[in-house]
């Protein structure tokens, strides 16, 4: 009898780590499917714009309309996952990004995609802090350490991978296929979560909700992005221009007012005390800036300058996402000799320098001859500048409130790829043709670059890892 009970408690101890596993399974599942949305449109954005007669103006919002809604309200998310619970908050956020997908995959009009973007920003700003806080909190000691690497390596591998996925469904069946393959794939993701996803305790009800501070940040970095991306067509100068910048920093200014007096604000006040993450956070920002924007410039300026395909384009990404990754993983090491400034600095000077040699790419460039390098350079000064960056930011950082620093740095990672977006498109459309308009907009990569570089050497501490430890990347 004594065995059979034996057996028994075996069995039971095996069946949790098969349900242990299924539910990261499931959660990283949901997490690529975020991730993946944030880059596969870059390659389906020419064959967008001609299906549905986009402004050249408006076409990048497809793109902003998603990172900027998924950065600004995320930190929201965090604190409705502490009020509501965390298994309801991941299955609305799958909920509402699957039917966001099935609209965009219906839209027909530029309108009816960039607000249904928008929606799936939504999603995944509710999706992602739940999805994290429900790996925190089921897995423990080695298992855990396992489950969150693996959701680092996911989020940089969905961003990799989406470049190339969006080309081959382009190509290979339509635009409309990026958006649509969400769909099953969220449907089975929420039945799976339903089963597999623990329900967890009781929600803390007395978390407060800073609704007036989340809504500010998004209308006022929408409105100023909106006045940047449309200022080549109205001019710099035109009435209508500065007075949407002058009602963006209203906005801004009245959610810095809302954050210094509001009694649960997004992020504290005293969370800026901290050195490392005010550097860091803007680093982050600058950084996923330069990249988000050459994903979109070069997407562009493949198809319609150069004639590439889209499955073509999405293969000449590939060597540039596989640098990040090579980086990322040597970053450690080199911080462990070097500091985490040197490598920062340094690897925000590589992608300077891989964007100048963008640059000075011929009207009828070669991809192996004169885009690959200037790639090569830009992906593993990315993959330095990241990891670099997410661990020096937390080196001032206390120990309870690492989980409030680690989502202002996951917001600045997306609002950044925002900003990026809009900032460098609409320093290229000013130029009025594509060829000028990229070599134009790299030139101002390169200029952004070195002043981070130079912000990265006068406002970073300086961290040493120790030997052996993983930093991840977000």
């Amino acid at each position: 009898m004594h065995g059979a009970h034996d057996a028994g408690g075996h069995a039971a101890t095996g069946e949790h780590e098969h349900r242990s596993w299924a539910t990261l399974a499931v959660l990283a599942v949901a997490e690529f499917m975020v991730i993946l949305d944030v880059t596969v449109v870059n390659v389906a954005l020419p064959s967008i714009g001609r299906s549905l007669h986009f402004d050249p103006a408006d076409l990048p919002w497809v793109v902003t309309a998603y990172v900027l809604v998924t950065g600004a309200l995320m930190l929201l998310g965090g604190r409705l996952t502490d009020r509501v619970g965390r298994r309801p908050v991941l299955l609305a956020g799958v909920g509402i990004f699957t039917a966001a997908s099935l609209a965009s995959g219906l839209a027909w009009s530029p309108e009816s995609l960039i607000a249904s973007r928008a929606v799936q920003g939504l999603g995944g700003a509710l999706l992602l802090p739940a999805a994290l806080a429900i790996v925190t909190t089921t897995y423990h000691g080695r298992q855990r350490a396992i489950a969150l690497g693996l959701w680092g390596a996911i989020g940089s591998a969905g961003a990799a991978a989406g470049m190339l996925i969006g080309g081959v469904l382009t190509e290979l069946l339509s635009w409309e296929w990026i958006f649509l393959v969400n769909v099953p794939v969220g449907l089975a993701a929420a039945a799976a979560a339903l089963h597999l996803v623990p329900a967890g305790p009781p929600p803390a009800a007395r978390v407060r909700l800073d609704l007036p501070g989340a809504l500010t940040l998004l209308a006022g970095l929408g409105v100023g992005l909106y006045a940047v991306e449309q200022a080549p067509g109205r001019g710099w100068g035109s009435a209508a221009t500065l007075l949407l910048l002058a009602t963006a920093g209203a906005l801004l200014v009245a959610f810095a007012a809302v954050e210094r007096r509001g009694r649960a604000p997004l992020v504290p006040p005293a969370t800026w005390r901290a050195r490392s993450l005010r550097g860091g956070a803007v680093l982050m920002l600058g950084g996923t800036g330069l990249l988000g924007g050459s994903f979109l410039l070069n997407t562009i300026y493949l198809q319609e300058v150069l004639g590439a395909s889209p499955i073509e384009t999405g293969l000449a990404f590939l060597p540039l996402a596989l640098a990040i990754l090579a980086a990322a993983h040597a970053a450690s090491h080199l911080m462990t000799a070097a500091g985490s400034r040197a490598v920062a600095s340094g690897g925000l000077a590589l992608m300077g320098a891989g964007s100048l040699l963008i640059a000075l790419a011929p009207d009828g460039a070669a991809y192996a001859r004169d885009l690959l390098p200037g790639f090569l350079a830009l992906g593993i000064g990315a993959g330095l500048t990241f990891v670099s960056v997410s661990v020096t930011a937390m080196a001032d950082v206390a120990h309870e409130t690492a989980g409030l620093a680690s989502g202002v740095m996951t917001t600045a990672h997306e609002v950044g790829a925002a900003l990026g977006v809009g900032v460098l498109t609409a320093i290229a459309l000013g130029a009025g043709d594509l060829a000028l308009g990229h070599e134009r907009g790299f030139v101002a990569a390169a200029v952004i670059a070195a002043v981070l570089a130079a912000v990265a050497v006068a406002a970073l501490p300086e961290v040493r890892p120790a030997p052996g430890s993983r930093p991840a990347m977000h």
